[in-house]
């Protein structure tokens, strides 16, 4: 804003308000064009009017350019279109397509067939109990205690280097082993049993489709008899040493499941379960006791990894046993004597499927 007082020729009025001119005119300019005003409230509202403009063209300007900037992204950016599956091979299709149906809306059923993940979850789901009594929980203490230690003999492919289940307890000879859980005797040995693990019993549990093992006992209760039915923390025998060849007692742990009637019997490990299921605690030394479920959880030394070669290896070692022109009367090789076993764990750790004598 310019104050003057010079005569500018046919500016005789009031560029707003059209009031005459008086003593001193005010000359308000924009660009090439300027205004004569008569008082400093007219030069206000003309400037005011003026930034107002401005402004609304600055917005139309961003907005335009806004625009523009959208739709030249759109129109610059690669578009693949809808992503299409590839086209698999009937060969492949066949090896993904799953073995059992998808269950339809509304259905619902555990997975089948049973995955070794979704048998432990069952069981840890369920109401067990320690076979060994508190108030310290009992584990493997070494690698060679561990389920898949190495041990002699053609074991189970899941048992890895031979050892199927743990060794757990041996700090006391002759201390009471229990029912882990609710369940009816399958299968009991009593007497001399060197060659499968001494004295053992075998606990069926839900129906047949889960089996606990109790190996090396010093003595079995006189009621554990095949078809007796048994609950869990009942005392089923004594910790001992039969069937041990080269370590103290101990008590041989092994649990095994069998989903189906017509499905093969497998060994699981059972270390990650009896690191958490809860304690026995006897009072005074007797049966009676109380159960806990606030025992520290056990560290578990893990299943021990698989020795690569080691089932050619002793087919190889064992037919270099065998005599070249070994025959019987008969023109028939004779048939294979099963190596006696040398590690602490005999060869009953296999399971009772194929016992010398049942009892």
């Amino acid at each position: 804003m310019i104050d003057t007082s010079e005569t500018i020729e046919g500016a005789a009025v009031c560029g707003l308000c059209n009031s005459s001119l008086l003593m001193r005119r005010y000359v308000q300019v924009e660009e090439s064009s300027f205004y004569v005003l008569c008082s400093v409230e007219c030069s206000g509202a003309v400037a005011r009017a003026q930034r107002r403009a401005r402004w609304a063209a600055r917005r139309r300007a961003t907005k335009r350019l806004t625009l523009g900037v959208i739709f030249a992204a759109a129109y610059l950016a690669p578009h693949q279109g809808p992503i299409k599956a590839p086209r698999a091979s009937r060969a492949t299709a066949s090896q993904t397509r799953p073995s059992t149906p998808a269950l339809q809306p509304g259905w619902f059923g555990p997975e089948w067939p049973p995955s070794d993940t979704a048998e432990l979850a069952a069981l840890g789901r369920d109401a067990w109990l320690h076979p060994l009594a508190g108030p310290v929980r009992r584990m493997p203490r070494r690698d060679s205690r561990v389920f898949g230690a190495v041990r002699p003999g053609d074991r189970a492919p899941e048992c890895r280097n031979g050892h199927c289940g743990v060794d757990l307890g041996g700090e006391i000879w002759g201390e009471h082993v229990y029912a882990v859980h609710d369940g009816v005797v399958d299968w009991v040995k009593r007497g001399p049993n060197p060659d499968r693990g001494g004295q053992f019993v075998r606990i069926a549990h839900h129906n047949g489709t889960v089996f606990t093992l109790y190996f090396h006992l010093a003595a079995i209760a006189p009621r554990i008899e095949r078809g007796a039915p048994v609950k869990g923390g009942e005392v089923i025998g004594l910790l001992g040493d039969t069937g041990v060849r080269e370590s103290g007692p101990h008590l041989h742990f092994g649990i095994t499941v069998k989903p189906g009637k017509d499905w093969p019997e497998k060994y699981m490990d059972p270390e990650p379960l009896i690191a958490l299921w809860p304690l026995h605690i006897p009072l005074d030394g007797s049966e009676v006791g109380l159960v806990t479920t606030v025992a520290r959880p056990g560290v578990p030394l893990g299943s021990a990894l698989g020795i690569p070669g080691r089932k050619r290896k002793l087919a190889r070692k064992e037919r270099a046993s065998e005599p070249a022109a070994a025959e019987d009367e008969g023109g028939q090789r004779p048939a294979k004597e099963k190596a006696a076993p040398t590690d602490d764990e005999p060869e009953a750790d296999d399971g009772p499927s194929e016992p010398a004598s049942e009892d």
